[in-house]
């Protein structure tokens, strides 16, 4: 058991982020049995009484497959367009799975703006805390139909919505469901002898070197996105862990202090970041 994951168990606000290749097989479509065993975690935790929140990616890939598309989409309009359709269908599938655990969810389509407009900001805490209240678990996408940073790939997909979500809800924990087991000192699909880094603290003055980046032909965000994303929650003195989201019961592992993916631990006074 990592030291610093002893406190993890505590938590009582958990922004759970998962990816597009987490939930969707390789050709788009959608991997109905990771989300189930997600459905059921995450009601399990909100049935513990901690407040759920999840942050989920794949529209434009599940939009894709919908269409019949065989390569990502180049334009705007086409990319705006397959997040309309693919959202449809993935808020009701996972409507469909929660609802199966008598879990209610909300959807929350939201725009980086919230944080720069102090009254949509006090809005959308005041409406995040509202359904917490209600014991509802918000599940939260980018709003791709009318925002253009989102979607494009150096804004860092929903890896950085997670931690401004993170951020502005005072979080207790970031847990960033991905493709592989957690931070390589080099990316894993390229090199054997790739290592896994546990734990790194104080990630915004203390990056490891040869720190590659990952990315896949369904979803945009990548390594450097997860730190841009751990920097955010360093700074604002939340800990944020990466962990293969094949097995959501990782989850659990994560909240006993086990040592799963890699634990970024913040430094204890924000303030001096």
């Amino acid at each position: 058991m990592l030291e610093e994951g002893r406190e993890l168990k505590n938590a009582k606000t958990i922004v759970i982020k998962v990816g597009t290749s987490t939930i969707t097989h390789s050709n788009g479509s959608l991997d109905y049995h990771i989300m189930e065993k997600l459905a059921r975690v995450l009601t399990d935790l909100r049935g513990e009484g901690r407040n759920i929140i999840l942050v989920t990616s794949g529209a434009i890939g599940v939009g894709r497959f919908r269409m019949g598309l065989n390569q990502k989409p180049r334009s705007l309009p086409e990319k705006q367009a397959l997040a309309a359709i693919g959202q449809v269908n993935l808020m009701y599938i996972y409507s469909k799975l929660f609802s199966e655990y008598d879990q209610i969810t909300a959807q929350v389509l939201i725009t980086r703006d919230v944080v720069d407009d102090e009254e949509k900001k006090r809005n959308t805490y005041n409406t995040f805390c509202t359904l917490m209240d209600y014991g509802v678990i918000p599940i939260v996408n980018e709003n791709d139909t009318v925002a253009t940073e989102e979607i494009e790939p150096n804004f860092g997909d929903n890896d950085t919505l997670s931690a401004v979500v993170a951020k502005l809800l005072s979080a207790d924990l970031l847990i960033m469901l991905s493709d592989i087991e957690g931070l390589y000192d080099r990316n894993p699909k390229n090199y054997d002898n790739a290592s896994l880094i546990s734990v790194i603290y104080d990630v915004t003055n203390h990056m490891p070197d040869g720190i590659e980046d990952t990315d896949s032909d369904l979803g945009t965000g990548g390594m450097k996105t997860k730190i841009g994303a751990a920097d955010i929650c360093n700074r604002a003195g939340i800990p944020m862990v990466i962990t293969n989201g094949n097995n959501p019961d990782h989850i659990y592992d994560i909240l006993e202090g086990k040592k799963v993916g890699t634990l970024f631990v913040p430094r204890r006074n924000p303030s001096e970041v």
